[in-house]
């Protein structure tokens, strides 16, 4: 009974320190909320970079109306485009 008592204590103890590893890993993946946190000599870590705060602006091809983010855009006679495979299309004068 004892020896079932000690597995079962040491199953806890390893799922709770994986846990621990993977919640650590997922907070600095996300990086700090308040800016760089101090680092050992009490000087400033370094910045973790930080997903943009603001959603971009999506564009619809003109050819096959996929949306897309519109710094990623093709334009071509006022019209925006998935790739320049599909301007060249629409346009086949300009190749």
């Amino acid at each position: 009974m004892t020896r079932l008592l000690f597995w079962i204590a040491l199953v806890i103890l390893v799922v709770m320190a994986v846990r621990s590893k993977v919640r650590a890993a997922m907070t600095r993946a996300q990086g700090p909320a308040a800016g760089p946190a101090p680092g050992p000599a009490g000087g400033e870590a370094k910045a973790w970079r930080r997903v943009a705060d603001k959603p971009e602006a999506m564009a619809c091809c003109a050819h096959c109306g996929i949306y897309f983010p519109s710094s990623e855009a093709v334009r071509a006679d006022g019209r925006d485009y998935c790739g320049t495979a599909h301007a060249r299309e629409a346009h086949p004068q300009a190749r």
